[in-house]
């Protein structure tokens, strides 16, 4: 789907936030949504690569706003919310994007500090959690919206050495199906999409001996995942999406 194809989807002039915003996957949903004729606003916890990022974005005509903010500190999610909504107006747009590996090297759960499993299910779990709570229930009221959390395969596969992260993730998706269950009837989607290995620093610091010409453009698979989001026949609250070659399959929902 070209640009100019896009703009026609209900995804123009809606407020969209998307945390982790300022490189990878959360920056490629940031240019992609933005491309749409979406209102963006981008969060990360470093001020410069987000005003970069935001600054790239504003330079191809499409309409960015960067908050500096740590999705995994208590106090955030109401604020980022609050910013959000005096930049954008209400929003219809959540992507939950934000995430950290834990400890890296990555290492085995006996040599896993406690603090650092805390640290990981704070940014990982309980981060999306807070600002979906700040956020869904003015979209209830309004009758409309969407939540996407940004899951990953070690989320169903046991990996040695990322259990702090597969075990974030695989609570994030159950918390994603608890969210559709309990939303049921409001009008407020609540999605997960696995983006499958990609080229990015995160990759990287997992995994760096792997070959970059082996993984995705992050830049495809934003496509791929804004495109399955806008789709008229569109997912159903509850789905789980993963992102496989031309686009994102999603076999299942459970609601």
């Amino acid at each position: 789907m070209s640009d100019m194809d896009m703009k026609e989807t209900e995804t123009a002039r809606i407020g969209a936030v998307v945390t982790g915003g300022s490189r990878g996957l959360g920056r490629a949903l940031g240019h992609a949504l933005a491309a749409a004729g979406a209102r963006v606003v981008l969060v990360a916890r470093e001020r410069a690569p987000l005003d970069e990022a935001v600054a790239a974005i504003r330079a191809r005509g499409g309409e960015a706003h960067g908050i500096a903010a740590d999705v995994g500190d208590i106090d955030a999610a109401f604020a980022i919310a609050g910013q959000a909504a005096a930049l954008v107006g209400p929003v219809d747009l959540l992507i939950n994007n934000a995430s950290t590996l834990g400890p890296v090297p990555l290492r085995l759960l006996m040599d896993t500090d406690c603090e650092d499993l805390s640290r990981a299910l704070a940014v990982n779990l309980v981060g999306p959690f807070r600002l979906t709570k700040a956020i869904a229930g003015s979209m209830a009221m309004r009758g409309r919206g969407t939540i996407l959390n940004v899951s990953s395969d070690a989320a169903a596969s046991a990996y040695e050495r990322w259990g702090a992260y597969g075990a974030s993730k695989a609570a994030l998706d159950h918390l994603t199906r608890t969210w559709a269950a309990e939303l049921n009837g409001t009008g407020v989607r609540v999605l997960a999409v696995d983006p499958g290995e990609m080229n990015t620093a995160m990759h990287a610091q997992a995994m760096p001996d792997a070959d970059p010409a082996t993984l995705a453009d992050p830049v495809r698979v934003a496509a791929h995942i804004v495109t399955w989001l806008v789709a008229r026949d569109g997912a159903r609250s509850g789905t789980r999406g993963v992102v496989r070659g031309r686009g994102v399959e999603a076999p299942e929902a459970s609601s």
